[in-house]
């Protein structure tokens, strides 16, 4: 289904007296040319939605299905059409190969682009064996002391660069669940150095304008050792890779009390931060809804990348993903819910007076710098996201336009409730 854009237009009619009011009353606090360049940097924003986040959730222990779920990439891609199309954010697909593998490439690039949606990071899948493969990956994949199971591994994220390739996809994330589960399980030396053998292999068949990115993650599915557990094991790996290879932050992919923010400063500073996925945790990888649990420290590390991106050019623009789990939520509603909070963020990271901060830290003015970040903080950001929203043709108010014009009805309509999405 497609959205008429007539009835987006008069939703956010109902709201234009109101918006105006609030976003006057902000624009009285704040520079006309700061309030300006916020909101076309919101309008700029684009984060990727992944294939994998449109189906039914649940937990590890149950799926929950509620109707209307996407039985095809092509409807997966209609759905983030639809949240596109509501936010005028999420223009970009992310693709994970082999649960979305388009059967017709052509057929599936024309329909993006008369969505408006680009193909982001293409996503290999290791952690799991595929029907039909020589090899298992019961004992590793790019780590692994089989050499045919690397060789597979290595073949796998090869073909989903070349599927990349006719997308026009510009990048590859490599995300390992290789691990023990208990000590003397492997050779912490020799898996780490076949990883690092792999993954030259496979930057190797990277084309010149590719990207390799390479995720991290401290536990789970092992819960003894990661071989690629934290973000400095990622970075010396992509140091050994090459210049096209930068590091991967995943916000669930830490221990507790983790401070992400200054892992993105480091990375960003030496020019290796190469993407970002976006969601929220109480315990460990708990792909929460982004900002649903801990929005201070998502306006933190929001602080450092808008930082690193007006000081740090030695930086590469950066790929932006939810990677979330909806659990028992209406999956449309999730994604717009942390499109919201990302925008959010963002805007108060742009309101930050870096020259009073800098000068704050300078003098050792430990209380004011604090005052500083929560003055941005604590701004009620949301007339800027809705000014963005209204220029662009998006909703004002995207989450109530989704339930008002009874999107997932239709999509049950059209669909039925028992079909059930492709991949994981």
């Amino acid at each position: 289904m497609k959205i008429d854009q007539q009835q987006i237009a008069d939703l956010n009619q109902k709201h234009s007296d109101l918006h105006k009011r609030q976003l006057e009353n902000l624009m009285a606090v704040f520079s006309g040319s700061l309030t300006e360049k916020v909101i076309n940097k919101l309008i700029d924003f684009q984060v990727a939605l992944p294939s994998w986040a449109l189906g039914a959730g649940g937990t590890r222990f149950g799926r929950f299905s509620y109707g209307g779920e996407p039985g095809s990439l092509e409807q997966k891609i209609e759905d983030i059409g639809l949240v596109h199309q509501l936010t005028k954010t999420a223009g970009a697909v992310s693709l994970h190969i082999p649960w979305d593998i388009p059967e017709d490439i052509h057929a599936v690039k024309q329909l993006a682009n008369s969505l408006g949606i680009v193909f982001d990071a293409m996503n290999s899948n290791t952690f799991q064996d595929q029907e039909g493969a020589g090899k298992s990956y019961r004992h590793g994949s790019l780590s692994s002391v089989d050499k045919a199971a690397r060789e597979q591994a290595i073949a796998h994220n090869i073909e989903v660069i070349r599927i990349g390739e006719q997308l026009g996809s510009k990048s590859l994330t490599v995300w390992l669940a290789d691990g023990a589960n208990f000590p003397g399980q492997y050779n912490f030396q020799t898996v780490l150095q076949h990883t690092e053998d792999s993954l030259k292999a496979i930057y190797g068949h990277l084309p010149e304008d590719w990207k390799l990115l390479i995720e991290y993650k401290p536990y789970e599915p092992n819960f003894y050792s990661t071989v690629i557990q934290d973000w400095g094991t990622s970075f010396m790996l992509a140091n050994a890779c090459g210049e096209k290879a930068f590091t991967l932050v995943d916000l669930g992919h830490h221990l507790p009390n983790t401070n992400i923010e200054q892992i993105v400063a480091t990375l960003m500073m030496k020019g290796k931060l190469g993407g970002f996925h976006f969601n929220d945790s109480k315990y460990g990888d708990d792909d929460l809804t982004v900002g649903a649990i801990k929005p201070y420290t998502l306006f933190l590390i929001f602080n450092e990348l808008v930082y690193g991106m007006e000081n740090n050019p030695q930086n590469p623009p950066l790929a932006w993903m939810i990677d979330a789990s909806h659990n028992i939520k209406d999956p449309l509603e999730d994604l717009i819910q942390s499109l919201d909070a990302i925008l959010v963020a963002y805007a108060q990271a742009l309101l930050v007076d870096r020259e009073a901060l800098r000068e704050a830290q300078q003098t050792r003015d430990v209380a004011g710098c604090q005052e500083i970040l929560q003055e941005a903080y604590r701004t009620d950001v949301r007339p800027l996201l809705k000014e963005a929203r209204m220029r662009s043709g998006a909703a004002v108010h995207p989450l109530e336009a989704y339930r008002s014009l009874q999107v997932r009805k239709q999509l049950i309509e059209e669909r039925g409730m028992k079909v059930r999405a492709t991949g994981l």
